[in-house]
């Protein structure tokens, strides 16, 4: 082999090892920032991939995806949000209201996209629904706002009950919110309303102690990452304590729950797979409307009515998505 020619072989050589990393660092990468933890959002995982696929988009082939879970605990999600900056994000996912506002103080340039229960606009992450104006856009499902149709459908299906707790996370920003629409509810019903709040497991078991104590009649369980979390230990005791509850989301009633409402998380996980995959092909948050769901669940788990003693009326059943048996 000539010298010229062998000098050629060993540039090649060592050049190809730079332009693999090079081409590895060039795959964009999510940052997956969450509230919860990753068995609640593991019933939505497929529904998100079909929207990066859709968008021409799958994980290991040319995306990669961060995970950080808060696991229900707010006061780490800045540490969270700030690590995915360290580690250069092309985007970052962001789920629930606390996640969203944590990564929107942790940057003002990397594109976030957002899966909230509140108004975008009220929570300062968005000029407008229309047209974001900023780095964020994504989903709003308005789940806090359906805390009243919720008490309306438990009056509904509990009709003896004169009064109700409404069960919050006080570490919660939108608590204060939630007590006040289920009060104006509660007040238009002529129910009595008791506010009981818990943040931790230990504090969920006394809040069913005191339930029975205060004989209250049904359970609003209000819209928190940190309870949906604790999903199973919510079912578990509505059930050994006997008290009718209703909850933000098909997984309570799909795990025992008597009944629950709330938008449709698959659909709005599709989008926001979609949504993501759009900003990494170059489009702007500020210019991608945030989207309001347009499809709402009313499930209703018949047997635990029948295991409480409940009749659920025609009314219900008629309107309902779906109807464990």
């Amino acid at each position: 082999m000539k010298r010229r020619e062998f000098l050629l072989l060993l540039a090649g050589a060592m050049t190809a090892p730079r332009l693999l990393r090079a081409q590895q660092k060039a795959m964009p990468v999510i940052g997956f920032l969450s509230s919860t933890s990753p068995d609640r959002y593991a019933p939505y995982d497929a529904a998100f991939r079909q929207g990066l696929r859709e968008s021409g988009f799958v994980e290991g082939q040319n995306v990669a995806i961060e995970y950080r879970w808060a696991e229900g605990s707010y006061d780490r999600l800045p540490a969270l949000a700030a690590d995915l900056i360290r580690r250069k994000v092309d985007v970052i996912w962001a789920g629930g209201g606390e996640a969203a506002l944590a990564a929107k103080s942790a940057t003002s340039t990397i594109p976030i996209v957002f899966i909230i229960g509140r108004d975008p606009v009220e929570l300062g992450l968005a000029a407008s629904l229309s047209r974001p104006g900023t780095n964020l856009t994504g989903v709003s499902v308005f789940t806090f706002g359906l805390m009243a149709k919720r008490l309306e459908l438990l009056s509904e299906l509990v009709p003896q009950a004169g009064s109700i707790a409404l069960l919050v996370n006080p570490t919660n920003s939108n608590a204060e919110r939630m007590i006040r629409d289920v009060e104006e509810a509660a007040h238009a019903k002529g129910v009595q309303l008791h506010i009981l709040k818990a943040s931790s497991e230990s504090e969920i078991e006394a809040v069913f102690a005191s339930l029975v104590q205060l004989r209250t009649g049904a359970l609003a369980v209000g819209v928190d990452a940190f309870f949906g979390s604790r999903h199973e230990q919510l079912v578990a005791l509505a059930s050994r304590h006997a008290v009718p509850a209703i909850y933000e989301g098909r997984r309570f009633a799909e795990s025992g729950g008597l009944i629950s409402y709330g938008a449709s998380l698959t659909a709005a996980f599709h989008r926001l797979g979609i949504y993501v995959g759009r900003i990494l092909k170059g489009e702007k948050p500020a210019d991608l409307p945030v989207e309001q769901p347009t499809t709402f669940e009313l499930v209703v788990n018949l047997n635990t009515a029948k295991a409480l003693g409940l009749t659920v009326p025609p009314s219900i059943l008629a309107r309902a998505d779906e109807v464990i048996e």
